[in-house]
């Protein structure tokens, strides 16, 4: 038993093989090698800024080919002689290969994007450019010699002659001004000796009141003047205000037909304003032209029969008589011009008394002006608009606040109403006074 124990067994030993293997870098060193700039250290504040490495970025060009891996392939598998030292096939090639033609487009910079530049090279008429200087000077030195024969003339001597430094003191200017009014309304002319707040303007010449007199045209000796008229404004048509507005619509607001609708010359616009700000303005007419026409009798100062109660069309809840006039469409304001300066623009008017078959129109003759302070320009509101802006509550609340029809009714001005108007017109008439009257020839 003891002699087979000690025989030896087939039994195996496990064991692992263990190796230890060091890979090596064999791949050559990146062609991409450092580029240095030789530039100046100092200025350090111009070459730390964005305008420095943008000019910087623009003039270096790229050293490398813009390929997929610019200019550097992972995969040197295909790529011959590389492990040999050979580093031909990785690196841009020395002459830059033509461009397809097709890829030409895509190359361009930013700054010839858009549209396409005409090409004026051989076009024969951009020829004429090479001696139109050279015209250009012959006329300019032939206009100097003549320059020089017309100073050594007597007339040209007088044409010289310095020009008088008193012409050009304020007072005689302001006199000059004043001169105009006296030959436009020579019963207002001041007479009386110069003070702080009046002077006296300057004599016109006989050529002048001449001239005044007899107009002519300055180009257009054919022309002659059929009539005049004075300029003035119309006190009368005062505002609360004092000013008017002119309101323009970007389509027509009603619809189109062959004849004007006389409709729109008695139409109201009314400012609503929300609670956002904003503001709309809601377009209404009358019902037809027939009570258009009864509107306009009862506005018109000059209609014997304007208190006549029967022009009314409908009657309100107290049984008084009104004018209905039905919603059109609600408008918004596009472009609003305000302006501080009372005459800045002006609504000119010319009136003839008796030309429209009126006896009792007493209004002089003119062309009366109205200041315009305010230009409001109008376009058709939408509600979709505002349901994509996410104002869909604001429009649901304008749908409920929407009137449908305003009942009017025409009466007499209130005591506060005439004294607005009345501070205005004094205000004018002070200014008409100030000014030496505003009566000129039209």
């Amino acid at each position: 038993m003891a002699a087979q124990s000690a025989r030896p067994t087939n039994q195996g030993y496990h064991q692992d093989y263990i190796a230890r293997i060091r890979y090596e870098n064999l791949l050559p060193p990146p062609p991409g090698a450092p580029k240095l700039l030789n530039i100046p250290t100092e200025g350090l504040t111009y070459y730390t800024s964005a305008a420095f490495s943008s000019r910087l970025a623009r003039q270096q060009p790229l050293n490398i080919e813009a390929d997929a891996e610019l200019g550097m392939p992972i995969d040197l598998v295909g790529m011959p002689g590389i492990f040999d030292g050979d580093e031909s096939s990785i690196q841009a090639p020395l002459a830059i290969p033509p461009v397809h033609p097709k890829d030409k487009n895509l190359l361009r910079p930013l700054a010839e994007l858009g549209k396409p530049a005409f090409n004026t090279s051989g076009y024969s008429f951009l020829r004429r450019t090479e001696y139109i200087s050279s015209e250009a000077k012959a006329r300019a030195e032939a206009n100097a010699n003549a320059a020089k024969h017309a100073a050594k003339s007597p007339a040209a001597a007088k044409a010289r002659r310095p020009t008088d430094a008193a012409k050009e003191d304020p007072m005689n200017m302001l006199r000059s001004v004043i001169k105009g009014f006296d030959l436009a309304n020579p019963e207002n002319a001041y007479t009386g000796s110069d003070t702080a707040s009046s002077f006296r303007g300057a004599v016109p010449t006989p050529a002048e009141k001449d001239a005044w007199n007899r107009p002519k045209h300055p180009s257009k000796p054919d022309v002659k003047l059929l009539d005049a008229y004075p300029l003035m404004p119309d006190l009368e048509a005062i505002t609360d205000s004092g000013a008017y507005m002119v309101t323009k619509f970007t389509g027509n607001p009603t619809t189109a037909t062959e004849s004007r609708d006389t409709r729109m010359d008695v139409g109201i616009i009314y400012p609503r304003e929300h609670a956002s700000g904003t503001s709309d303005f809601d377009f209404f007419l009358p019902v037809d032209e027939p009570e258009a026409e009864n509107i306009k009798r009862k506005l018109d100062v000059y209609d014997p029969d304007r208190d006549d109660p029967y022009l009314y069309t409908n009657k309100a809840a107290d049984g008084s008589g009104t004018f209905r006039y039905p919603h059109i469409r609600t408008y918004e304001s596009t472009r609003r011009i305000d302006t501080d300066q009372q005459y800045k623009e002006v609504a000119l008017a010319l009136h003839d008394p008796g030309s429209e078959g009126v006896d009792a129109d007493t209004q002089a003759k003119g062309a009366y002006y109205y200041p315009v302070v305010t230009k409001l320009q109008l376009k058709p509101r939408r509600n979709k608009n505002l349901v994509q802006l996410g104002l869909a509550s604001q429009a649901m609340d304008d749908e409920n606040e929407k009137i449908d029809a305003l009942n009017v009714n025409v009466r007499a001005p209130e005591e506060d109403e005439l004294n607005s108007r009345a501070l205005h017109r004094a205000a004018m008439e002070a200014d008409e006074e100030g000014h030496g009257g505003f009566a000129q020839r039209g």
